[in-house]
């Protein structure tokens, strides 16, 4: 199977997962938990792609530190729940980041590494809040955090393997994708 195929079904296969509003305890063990949850809301397997995905055109630098972002705003928000905080607009948060990272793929937004970082852990704040709300009681903090860093930054490189392999192709493929993640966003956002 060639790489765009394996792509092609991985991208298929996230499709299929329940929407953003399911965001529940998933019964598992913490590291168990904290694995499955990334993958079982649109929401969150949209906005780690694209984010990806977008990384690809962007500086060197930007480029190569965007899991670390991802990774950085994902522990501080569930940071944030886990020390109690109160963070107002959480999936508004969420679906306007799918939104964003739709538009950021669609245009070719190319935005330096400061921007383009402070952009990216904005938005992964709600995604890992969302996720250090939904922990299970069971569920030890170090295995569950373990757990959704490892998907998290699974699906980052996957979005990202993606759009080198999209940069071979025509440019109105990612722009068709990207749109199609912005309009994802924008139903995410009205829910």
């Amino acid at each position: 199977m060639t790489r765009l195929n394996q792509s092609l079904v991985a991208a298929a296969l996230m499709l299929t997962t329940s929407t953003a509003m399911a965001h529940t305890g998933h019964g598992e063990g913490g590291f168990t938990s904290g694995l499955l949850h990334p993958m079982l809301g649109l929401d969150h397997l949209l906005a780690m792609a694209a984010i990806g995905f977008w990384s690809v055109r962007q500086n060197t630098l930007m480029k190569n530190a965007t899991p670390a972002f991802v990774l950085g705003g994902m522990v501080l928000g569930a940071g944030l729940a886990w020390g109690g905080l109160a963070l107002p607009g959480v999936e508004t948060g969420i679906g306007v980041s799918v939104l964003v990272a739709g538009i950021l793929i669609a245009s070719f937004a190319r935005m330096s590494t400061s921007v383009g970082g402070t952009l990216v852990v904005a938005f992964m704040l709600f995604h890992g809040y969302a996720h250090g709300v939904e922990i299970p009681g069971s569920a030890t903090v170090a295995a569950y955090l373990a757990g959704f860093a490892t998907t998290t930054l699974a699906i980052s490189l996957a979005g990202r393997a993606l759009g080198a392999l999209m940069l071979k192709a025509d440019n109105r493929l990612s722009q068709g994708l990207g749109g199609s993640v912005a309009a994802a966003g924008a139903l995410l956002t009205a829910a």
